[in-house]
């Protein structure tokens, strides 16, 4: 097992969903929010969606449209970052990366204004009519949206399978505090593991998943 992993030893459930982070086209290179390493992880994290795109579901973080928009101190965030609104970007700039939305569909996206995925029940919900209980996390940043993503998740109480080596951060420091934090801290709810352990433990695609979606 890998140094930084603490995987339980026990197969991940089939009905588990992987759910990938804001792995958006506004992050790549050339624009301010750029994760310098984002495009390291992509590949990694394509292992994961060929093996399990029906289980796949890829959130994506929607600006405000313009300046000034959004609830109390969004609307400060976005007059600093007018650049990053939706008229500035373009609504082609909030796509999931090419290398990973090739695999929509069966792979799904899930659209939220704020960090967290988890401020209303939307996505609970679509969760639990595919019978999961477990979340496999990967994406990016790790000290940002996936933090706020997988401590919901922990809320919600989902298993939670952070995927070290499939995640991107801005700053190494704060990505490597995170993955102590959670190792350390959330040793019950949190479980971290590189790709391949995710790969060997999890089974194939379960088609009753793609059948409960299809028949709603």
């Amino acid at each position: 097992m890998d140094k930084r992993s603490t995987l339980r030893d026990e197969p991940i459930a089939g009905t588990a969903v992987h759910l990938c982070v804001d792995m958006q086209r506004m992050y790549g290179p050339g624009t301010p929010w750029a994760v310098p390493w984002m495009t390291k992880v992509v590949p990694r994290i394509g292992e994961i969606c060929e093996r399990h795109s029906a289980q796949t579901v890829f959130t994506r973080f929607i600006p405000a449209r313009r300046p000034g928009e959004g609830s109390g101190q969004w609307r400060r965030y976005y007059r600093k970052w007018a650049s990053m609104t939706l008229e500035a970007i373009g609504p082609e700039m909030v796509e999931v990366v090419p290398e990973l939305a090739r695999y929509v569909p069966p792979a799904e996206t899930f659209d939220k204004p704020v960090y967290s995925p988890w401020i209303d029940s939307r996505l609970h919900d679509r969760l639990q009519m595919r019978g999961c209980d477990t979340l496999v996390l990967t994406g990016g940043e790790t000290d940002m949206c996936v933090l706020a993503t997988l401590l919901g998740a922990v809320d919600w109480g989902y298993r939670a399978i952070l995927v070290h080596d499939a995640l991107c951060s801005s700053s190494d420091e704060s990505h490597e505090a995170m993955i102590g934090l959670f190792s350390a801290r959330f040793s019950e709810q949190v479980e971290t593991a590189s790709v391949e352990e995710v790969l060997s433990a999890w089974p194939g695609e379960v088609s009753e998943a793609r059948i409960v979606l299809e028949g709603t």
